[in-house]
């Protein structure tokens, strides 16, 4: 019999535990990310099946990722504040049966708004998942491994999300590519209660921020509504300048009511984290540079090389087992070596991997030759960027403050690749525009020259962030972030600002 004085270790806290939440985190969160790629496959059969205009097809996507970046700023705080298992369940429930209300879609409206309530609960599950594995696993080598599994799994859910698409779309119908979620959802909010552990923020608020909620998700929301649809009426067009003069409007009001909001949704206090500053500002090149190549990929093959969806869903498979490998090295390279100097190699290998990507041929091309070496480049670089851009945005944060950090990179992800692909579409479109006005009537040839514009542009961003990440990252910090790991203590706390 047990001695009631023996200290017992608590069940959901003990190593085989929190494989077994790792577990289910990161499935959830590959299912998360696979749902913003897994229609691109899909959408010439969703387009004949419900009867869309051409131009409208890209709402699609395109409502999916318009609320998952607009809502997860809050969803990272109702995780914090309301409970952090409490918001993942929730947001499961929410995915799950909007998942299942377009799977049944009979009209092009009624898809569009299920897309949209997917990714209502998309951003109160991710920033929720992501928060539960931060107060879960000790700062240092075990949660940069455990970093490392999530940045793997989040960043092969792109490619392996085309890769599922086309499997179900040609294997079944386009609407299990909505189906396929929901017994995975429904399971996954099941175990929660059993695996996870409910934690929340003990910074003594106790009422919610409500005018922050509203201003910062409407402002997020109209500025990724604004990007995205650029690709239809344009930059300069009046209706794209009044929307992102609307979202500045709406933002500035939000960062005035935080100021003076005794308990707020964004306690600006978090920004004293040089390194989170400057993880967010990557992030955001991150998701520009990179987030647009699947896209472009995927028009490539179909439209130049006239793959059939299910051969172009096969040819991403070496994509998804580069990235799942580089992601596991980069988590040990963080304990090693710090975050720092993996996150810069990382983003210079995602921009050889674009700038290699811009020298596809528009005639006489082939997979082998042209798509297969780029991409394993790009599957390098993005796992070596995320995983340690990651580490970067939480390291150093107080456990109240896990939910708001999960939710900003996120959040910089996500608005980047919205920005990315808004503007790297314009540059391929306007390059292919300008050749057919000056005569060029092979369509492959157009089409082409403006992917290796919009493919040399991401170049630019990669480069960018390399930059910036050698600028505003700290050394400091990532040196005693390594030195904490390898010790095996809690990595000591990033210097203040600067």
């Amino acid at each position: 019999m047990t001695s009631i004085n023996t200290p017992q270790t608590p069940p959901l806290y003990t190593p085989r535990a929190k494989n077994f939440a790792l577990a289910l985190l990161a499935m959830t969160q590959f299912v998360i990310v696979i749902d913003a790629s897994i229609v691109n496959v899909a959408l010439p059969s969703i387009g004949t099946a419900l009867h869309f205009a051409r131009t409208d097809l890209s709402w699609v996507v395109n409502a999916y990722t318009l609320t998952f970046g607009g809502f997860l700023l809050l969803g990272g705080r109702m995780a914090d504040l309301l409970g952090r298992r409490r918001m993942f369940i929730l947001g499961l429930v929410v995915f799950s049966l909007a998942s299942f209300a377009g799977g049944v879609a009979q009209s092009e409206g009624w898809l569009i708004v299920a897309r949209a309530a997917q990714g209502v609960g998309a951003a109160i599950v991710s920033p929720a998942a992501l928060s539960i594995l931060v107060t879960t696993f000790a700062e240092g080598a075990e949660r940069n491994r455990a970093l490392g599994i999530w940045g793997a799994v989040a960043g092969a859910g792109g490619a392996a999300g085309v890769l599922l698409g086309g499997i179900l779309t040609s294997g079944l119908n386009w609407r299990w590519v909505l189906f396929v979620n929901v017994p995975i959802g429904i399971a996954a909010a099941a175990l929660a209660p059993r695996i996870l552990v409910e934690s929340r923020a003990e910074d003594g608020a106790k009422t919610f921020d409500i005018p922050g909620a509203v201003t910062v998700t409407a402002g997020l929301s109209l500025l990724v509504y604004a990007i995205v649809d650029t690709v239809n009426v344009g930059w300069g067009s009046s209706a794209t300048l009044l929307k992102i003069a609307g979202a500045a409007v709406l933002l500035v009001a939000f960062v005035i009511i935080e100021l003076r909001e005794r308990h707020p949704l964004m306690p600006f206090s978090i920004f004293r984290l040089r390194t989170l500053r400057g993880a967010n500002i990557v992030g955001l090149l991150i998701g520009m540079s990179l987030f647009s190549m699947f896209f472009f990929i995927s028009l490539y093959l179909q439209n130049v090389l006239h793959y059939s969806p299910i051969k172009t869903g096969i040819s991403y498979l070496p994509l998804a087992v580069g990235i799942i490998l580089s992601a596991g090295a980069a988590s040990q390279l963080v304990t090693r070596l710090g975050f720092k100097p993996p996150l810069i190699a990382g983003l210079l290998l995602i921009a050889g991997g674009l700038l290699w990507f811009s020298q596809v041929p528009s005639t006489g091309g082939s997979y082998a030759a042209d798509v297969l070496g780029p991409s394993i480049l790009a599957a390098a670089g993005l796992g070596f960027a995320f995983v340690p851009v990651t580490i970067a945005a939480v390291a150093g944060t107080e456990p109240h403050e896990a939910g708001l950090a999960s939710g900003l990179i996120n959040t910089s992800q996500q608005v980047g690749g919205a920005l990315g692909l808004a503007i790297l579409a314009t540059v391929a479109n306007s390059k292919t525009q300008s050749l057919f006005q000056s005569g060029v009537h092979n369509t492959s040839v157009a089409l082409t020259k403006g992917f290796d514009q919009a493919f040399l542009v991401g170049a630019g961003f990669a480069v960018a962030g390399a930059i910036l990440a050698a600028l505003l990252i700290s050394s400091r910090d990532s040196r005693d972030h390594s030195n904490a790991a390898r010790s095996g203590d809690a990595a000591a706390e990033p210097v203040a600002a600067g």
